[in-house]
């Protein structure tokens, strides 16, 4: 279905596959807080790690389609899995059929374009979801820009059920923080920089510090990408026209607008309003 191309104001649409592009959400909002945000997180089909390529790829294709269809000039796929898996076809292969005024665009890139001056070794470590570290995603990027920069990966399958259950600060959740990093580590002892590769991964930012030592510097996504999209709206000053600048922010789910609110206020420490509805 082709997409009006009538250039029209609209909020800046922020997808997720369930509550961890809230954490990229925040970023936004605290760097750019003039603009409008359209937030969609598709709850009930989550989680996308664990899904193929071309199931990834279909289900973000639907939430594009719908945040266009709402009104969004330019779509943020704040999700590591499906920035990984759906991007780059959505960008070349729909894009042009869609609306070719309209951007997608993702958070590896621009966590990617900061690595080449942070690294000192040259030895970098990825903390992600199983389908982003299997996607090879992150070395292809960091390679295009620095072809001497080594990164290794290590999926850690149990730290967004500990999140989304809310036990990010609990004891249990130390064994298999310890877990994954020491893993990492014991592969390649010369890592000095850590990507957290999962927009989760912030809310579990303490415990990783305490287990990763003091010379590895840890890279959350957040900050660098909302940097990344400030950056571009400059650049681009005729998709900045087109992003209203209200300070509002909406949120839609595909699951219950209860169990959103509820997991919500885990990431983002406030009540919001939330609307229902479905993809497909």
């Amino acid at each position: 279905m082709l997409i009006s191309t009538v250039p029209v104001q609209g909020p800046i649409g922020v997808f997720d596959s369930g509550y961890g592009g809230l954490t990229i959400l925040s970023k936004f909002r605290e760097l750019l807080p003039q603009y409008d945000y359209l937030y969609l997180g598709d709850n009930a089909r989550t989680p996308y790690g664990t899904r193929s390529f071309e199931v990834v790829y279909e289900f973000t294709l639907q939430a594009v389609r719908r945040l266009f269809e709402l009104g969004c000039p330019l779509v943020i796929l704040a999700c590591n899995t499906a920035s990984a898996k759906a991007l780059r076809s959505i960008q070349q292969n729909d894009l042009p059929y869609l609306d070719a005024t309209r951007r997608v665009l993702g958070v590896i890139r621009p966590t990617a374009e900061c690595i080449g001056s942070i690294t000192e070794t040259r030895h970098v470590g990825l903390l992600a979801t199983a389908g982003t570290v299997k996607s090879g995603s992150y070395p292809l990027e960091i390679h295009k820009l620095f072809p001497d920069i080594q990164v290794t990966g290590m999926a850690c399958p149990l730290w967004v059920p500990l999140v989304e259950n809310n036990e990010a600060d609990s004891e249990g959740a130390d064994y298999f923080v310890n877990k994954y990093i020491s893993r990492l580590l014991e592969r390649d002892p010369a890592i000095d920089t850590l990507i957290l590769g999962c927009t989760h991964y912030p809310l579990l930012i303490n415990k990783i510090r305490r287990f990763t030592p003091a010379r590895i510097r840890l890279v959350s996504q957040g900050e660098y990408v909302s940097r990344s999209l400030k950056d571009y709206l400059l650049r681009h000053p005729e998709m900045d026209s087109r992003c209203s600048k209200n300070g509002r922010c909406e949120f839609l789910t595909t699951e219950s607008v209860e169990k959103f609110r509820e997991c919500a206020s885990v990431f983002l420490q406030q009540d919001v309003d939330v609307r229902s509805i479905t993809l497909g």
